[in-house]
Formats: C-alpha cells, sequence, structure tokens
C-alpha cells in the first residue's frame, strides 16, 4: 500500500513542471494538500487545467529568486492555513557549462541566487508555519553535484553542496522544534533540464550529444536514468510519518552514480 498523506499541508516552490510537478501528483494521490508556486505562466495555466486540479491543489504564480514574490506567495497561502506540514524547496537551474575561467561573475550570481538563496526565502517563511503545526519536515532537493565533483559545472556544484550544508545546519536548529530537515540528491534526471545539460556539454567538448548522453548512463552502476517520480517517492516518504525519526540526512537518488568525470 502506498503511503499515506492524508491531509498533510505541503508547499512546493517550483511545482509546475519536472520533479515539482511529479511531487504535486504522488502527494496529491496519497491524499495531501499542495500549495504550489511556479515562475512559468504557461506552465501554471496548464497545471491549473490538470484533472488534478481539484480541491487539494493551489497554484500560484512566483518568482523563487525574488524575495517579495516569495513573501506574497506565502501570503496568499496563509489567508488559507497558518500552519503547514512539509516545505519541499525543489526550485533550481542548471547553471552555465564552462571551466571556471571562462565564466562570468553573473553567471555564478544567478545560480547561486536561484539554488541557493530562494531556499532562504521560502524556509524563513515557513519555520514559523510548520512550528505552529508541532513539527513537520523540510525536503531540500540538492543534487549528485552535491557530494561530488563535477567538471564544468562549477557553480551548479558549489550551489548544491551549499544546500547540503544548510540541510545539515537547519537539522540542528530545528530538532527541538520536531521538525525534520533532510536533503535529496536526485542524478541524472530524464527530462529536458538534461537535454539541455546534454546539448551544452557536447558543443563545449565538441562531441556527439549521443556520446554525451552514453556517458551519462554509463556513470551509474544501473546503467540507468533517474526519473522524476522516483524523487517524488523519496519526497514522498519523508513527508510521511514513516520517517518521523529520519533528520540531517542526505538521500542519494542516483542510481548509484560512480563518477562525474565530465
Amino acid at each position: 500500500m502506498p503511503l499515506s498523506l492524508q491531509n498533510k499541508k505541503i508547499i512546493i516552490s517550483a511545482g509546475a513542471s519536472g520533479i515539482g510537478w511529479a511531487t504535486t501528483k504522488i502527494c496529491l494521490s496519497r491524499g495531501a494538500i499542495v500549495y504550489l508556486c511556479d515562475i512559468n505562466n504557461k506552465l501554471i495555466n496548464k497545471a491549473k487545467k490538470h484533472p488534478l486540479n481539484n480541491k487539494k491543489l493551489f497554484i500560484y504564480e512566483c518568482d523563487a529568486s525574488d524575495e517579495n514574490d516569495v513573501s506574497n506567495f506565502f501570503a496568499q497561502i496563509k489567508k488559507k492555513t497558518n500552519k503547514i506540514d512539509t516545505l519541499i524547496n525543489n526550485v533550481g537551474i542548471a547553471g552555465p557549462t564552462g571551466n571556471i575561467e571562462k565564466l562570468t561573475s553573473k553567471d555564478w550570481e544567478q545560480t547561486l541566487k536561484i539554488n541557493v538563496i530562494s531556499h532562504f526565502y521560502f524556509t524563513k517563511l515557513a519555520i514559523p508555519m510548520l512550528k505552529k503545526n508541532k513539527g513537520g519536515s523540510i525536503i531540500n532537493i540538492s543534487s549528485t553535484a552535491g557530494i561530488m565533483g563535477f567538471s564544468l559545472r562549477s557553480p551548479y556544484a558549489a550551489s548544491k553542496w551549499a544546500i547540503i550544508g544548510i540541510t545539515k545546519t537547519l537539522a540542528m536548529e530545528l530538532g527541538k522544534f520536531k521538525i525534520r530537515v533532510n536533503a535529496i540528491c536526485p542524478g541524472t534526471i530524464k527530462g529536458d533540464r538534461m537535454e539541455r545539460v546534454i546539448r551544452d556539454k557536447a558543443k563545449f567538448l565538441k562531441v556527439s550529444k549521443k556520446e554525451i548522453e552514453k556517458d551519462f548512463i554509463s556513470a551509474t552502476s544501473m546503467n540507468s536514468w533517474v526519473y522524476e517520480e522516483d524523487i517524488a517517492k523519496m519526497c514522498s516518504f519523508l513527508i510521511s510519518n514513516e520517517s518521523e525519526r529520519v533528520s540531517g540526512q542526505v538521500f542519494p537518488v542516483d542510481a548509484n552514480t560512480i563518477r562525474m568525470d565530465r
């Protein structure tokens, strides 16, 4: 039987596509109430038309890198509830591909603002709502690049390692409030973002996209892609009461990545 998330109130950033949308669907199917935001108006409108958009799904437009936008998003949620069970910090970008000496300050600043500072905006506002709930769960989406080196992707790797540090620190700070904080490290997710990463790497290395794709898959001991639903299922576990003593942990969901040398 799937884990029950009946009536658990969950906030998901960047929730209208990719891992966020897969997690939204899993959570709704297991009885949760989901408040999602996204910057992409086209995706928001698509989500609003989805059959899952019932009385337990609330969708808002929000730029996660804009503190005022995030504050407004939480103000809208507080019109419906003053407490939540879970925050999923899912927003993130791939960042640029290239040797560090060729990258710009703007590349770094944008990647860190979206991948790290946005987590601060959301977490700061979610903690009081979790405290009112007498506990709950914060799930930070990091990456396999947050536990291994990742050549040609230094801003991305730096941002994802930062998320691990934030996770470990918050788990220490919030444990006394029965708020659990964990990180999930997705591996090579099959989807649009990875298609762009493969394209950029192939262009930089002057090889075919097929060669890069094969290299990514062979970098796992399971010789497999990871799928958005795999991450959603791990989120479901960390939201559920089954994980009530799990905090400060880092969970790779990556088909056992054994190298990231490209």
